[in-house]
């Protein structure tokens, strides 16, 4: 079976109730800095879907910061407990894929079966990471010269 490239447009009113529009930024929803937002328009009709904030550089360099924390506190997480989360993330976001499918098509103008797919296949990336998530493993070997033994070690 294949998609129609002819879907018909996805209404605003048709999008999730409660959709986020501000930007996500050490685990908090926020404004941006300049309190600035843009308009995302439906590519088949133009309407104008939401109002959405538009980040600028400190916003930016905001993120950055709040990721290299994050970084820091989850690579001392246990492997299991990193596995288990990410599989989570995965069930979440197959239980919504109709919801994410919409707002894709909404704001990309892709065909709704393509949308559905985008989601499975970025879902199933994270349950893959989740599997591999218990699986870092190292490498032990001797040198070239056979003197020394070598070890490396894979950190997340």
């Amino acid at each position: 079976m294949t998609a129609s490239s002819s879907s018909p447009p996805i209404a605003a009113s048709a999008l999730p109730a409660g959709l986020p529009t501000g930007l996500l930024i050490g685990g908090e929803w926020r404004a941006a800095g300049s309190g600035g937002t843009f308009a995302v328009q439906d590519p088949a009709t133009t309407d104008v879907l939401a109002e959405v904030s538009d980040a600028g550089e400190q916003d930016g360099l905001d993120a950055l910061t709040a990721a290299d924390a994050a970084f820091r506190e989850w690579r001392s997480v246990a492997p299991r407990d990193r596995s288990e989360l990410l599989r989570a993330v995965f069930e979440a976001i197959t239980a919504r894929t109709d919801e994410i499918a919409a707002v894709i098509t909404a704001e990309g103008g892709k065909p709704l079966a393509e949308s559905r797919a985008e989601v499975a296949y970025a879902a199933d990336y994270i349950r893959w990471f989740g599997e591999q998530a218990v699986r870092m493993e190292g490498l032990a070997r001797r040198d070239p010269a056979g003197t020394h033994h070598q070890l490396v070690l894979r950190k997340p």
